[in-house]
C-alpha cells in the first residue's frame, strides 16, 4: 500500500467513481471534485500527493487549472497528471507547456493510469541534492540533520518538517493557520482543540 493522497478533479461523475475505485485499491487515498475552482478550494488545505486533471472542466478548463497551480509557489512543484479525451500532438504539447507531468489518453487503462501514477510519483521525490541551504545553515533531508557552520544542531521531527517547509519557501509569510495546514495538517489542529 502507497499511502499517498490523489486529488482527482474531473467533472464526469462515472469517471470519478472508477478512478476512485481503481485508487483506492492500489492503495491509495483519494479525493474528487467535479470542478477547477473547487480543487483550487480543496488544494487550500494539506496539499495531496498528486492531481489528476481532466482537461475539459466546466468553468475554469484543466490546462488553465494547471498555469494556476504552477504559478502559486506552494502548488509549483505539486505532481500533475492531464486527463483527457484530446490526444493530438499539438494538446499534449500545451499540457506540457504549462507543466504537466504526464498525459493520459481517454479511454485508458485503470492498470496503466496506476503505473504512470506511480512512475510520476517516483521522479517528483527523487532528492534535489539532499540538502536546504540558508545562509550558514544547512539542512540535510535525507539524514534528517540541520547544521550550522560546523555545528550539528539536533531538533525533533516537528522542527524539522516546519523548517524545511519554510526553507522550500523563503521570502514567504505564512500565518499560524497555513502553517497548520501545509505543515501538520488540520485534522491535527482540530485533534489538539478537541483535547
Amino acid at each position: 500500500m502507497s499511502g499517498n493522497s490523489i486529488l482527482v478533479v474531473e467533472d464526469e461523475a462515472d469517471i470519478r467513481e472508477m478512478l476512485s475505485f481503481a485508487l483506492e485499491r492500489a492503495g491509495y487515498s483519494v479525493a474528487e471534485v467535479a470542478e477547477a475552482e473547487e480543487g483550487l478550494k480543496r488544494l487550500d488545505g494539506p496539499l495531496p500527493d498528486l492531481v489528476i486533471i481532466d482537461w475539459m472542466l466546466p468553468g475554469m478548463s484543466g490546462l488553465d487549472l494547471a498555469r494556476r497551480l504552477r504559478r502559486d509557489q506552494l502548488t509549483a512543484d505539486l505532481p500533475l497528471i492531464m486527463l483527457t479525451a484530446k490526444g493530438d500532438e499539438t494538446d499534449k504539447l500545451k499540457s506540457f507547456d504549462v507543466g504537466i507531468d504526464d498525459y493520459v489518453t481517454k479511454p485508458f487503462s485503470p492498470r496503466e493510469l496506476v503505473a504512470r501514477i506511480k512512475a510520476v510519483l517516483r521522479r517528483s521525490s527523487a532528492p534535489e541534492g539532499g540538502q536546504l541551504t540558508f545562509g550558514r545553515m544547512v539542512l540535510d533531508t535525507q539524514s534528517h540533520r540541520l547544521s550550522i557552520g560546523d555545528t550539528n544542531v539536533h531538533i525533533g521531527p516537528t522542527e524539522f518538517r516546519l523548517l524545511e517547509f519554510l526553507m522550500r519557501h523563503p521570502e514567504r509569510a505564512f500565518d499560524r493557520e497555513q502553517l497548520l495546514d501545509r505543515v501538520w495538517g488540520r485534522s491535527v489542529y482540530v485533534e489538539e482543540r478537541t483535547v
